[in-house]
């Protein structure tokens, strides 16, 4: 069978309606890019951007939240955002070790590409590990994929439908024992929009859970998967509804129940971070945060769908040291829907 996203197949998670691409584009002036660096048998890494415009994000900086589930990782730039409740650069994502190299690029960006030269700059940079298929110790990543993945995000091009799967900073990436990557979904509600990307690298085979089916107990692979080196996963949620950064964590708190809903438990070293922001173009009504629900609701939905889309989308990658990764068999996932009573088209 081949890939297809979930919902392509007849995976309907939760109970909103999506935006035109299912995207986090959906939501407006967000943009998104990757760089993919593939090269001989052991370089298998990239970056992926997040824009939430293609301006200048220092003097329009946009109203963020930081969630820290399980702060195991390395990224940088989170402390001012929670700080602060702003957002001045976008939203970089990448493989563990390249993170200081993938900062210090932005840096660059701004000063050759965009023409600043900023006295002081919080570059958000998140990351997850991925050297079970990459040499992550030799750092391959460069200024070139990260001015790539930058020009992507803030042009036209990147505000249509996203690439998932093995690209950008999902390119080495496991999920639930198979190949995990980036995902990516989105839900409408009445006046707002909410997008999630996810850049998949946690969770164990056995525990992976899609629409309610244990489908990671029930497939087979030809060969057991070796564990995960990483066991993280980056989220990155937008909306444009007009809401303060106290606002905007209360909404980035409710991806990890999304991600619950896929089977994890966050283990000790799985990094589960969100980063959330709004364009803040839709106003919102009421005078206290119950009209928060339909956007937690929503929030939940797209994040867990964009966990799914990831490992649907994902192809079987062989890479350093000849490991493989193999893509989670999707004609398997309908004979196991059919043993539970689901069809799929």
């Amino acid at each position: 069978m081949a890939r297809q996203r979930a919902r392509e197949l007849g995976i309907e998670l939760g109970s909103m309606e999506t935006g035109k691409l299912n995207a986090i584009t959906d939501v407006e002036g967000v943009g998104v890019g990757h760089s993919t660096l593939i090269e001989g048998e052991s370089i298998r890494t990239g970056v992926t951007a997040i824009a939430p415009h293609k301006g200048n994000l220092i003097d329009e900086k946009v109203v963020a939240a930081v969630d820290l589930f399980n702060a195991y990782g390395k990224s940088t730039g989170l402390p001012q955002i929670i700080y602060e409740g702003v957002l001045e650069t976008p939203i970089i994502l990448t493989e563990t070790l390249n993170t200081w190299r993938v900062a210090d690029a932005v840096v660059d960006y701004h000063i050759e590409r965009m023409g600043i030269e900023p006295s002081s700059l919080n570059v958000v940079v998140g990351e997850t590990n991925g050297r079970y298929l990459t040499d992550s110790l030799s750092r391959h990543v460069g200024r070139e994929h990260v001015f790539e993945a930058l020009d992507i995000a803030r042009s036209p091009s990147g505000k249509g439908r996203v690439p998932e799967g093995n690209v950008g900073g999902g390119t080495p990436m496991t999920g639930y024992g198979f190949k995990g990557g980036i995902g990516t979904s989105s839900r409408v509600g009445d006046g707002f929009t909410v997008g999630a990307l996810v850049q998949l690298n946690c969770g164990n085979k056995e525990d992976l859970t899609i629409a309610g089916v244990p489908v990671g107990r029930e497939v087979t692979l030809p060969k057991k998967p070796a564990t995960s080196s990483g066991n993280s996963i980056m989220m990155i949620i937008a909306t444009d509804l007009a809401i303060d950064s106290r606002q905007m964590w209360k909404v980035a708190k409710r991806a990890a129940l999304g991600l619950a809903r896929t089977g994890t438990y966050g283990g000790n070293v799985s990094g589960d971070f969100t980063i959330a922001f709004t364009t803040g173009r839709a106003p919102h009504l009421g005078d206290d945060d119950k009209f928060l629900n339909p956007i937690y609701k929503a929030t939940v939905e797209a994040t867990e769908e964009a966990v799914v889309n990831a490992l649907f989308v994902a192809e079987t990658m062989t890479g350093h040291l000849g490991h493989i990764r193999y893509a989670l068999p999707i004609d398997q996932v309908g004979e196991i829907f059919s043993r539970y009573g689901r069809e799929l088209h």
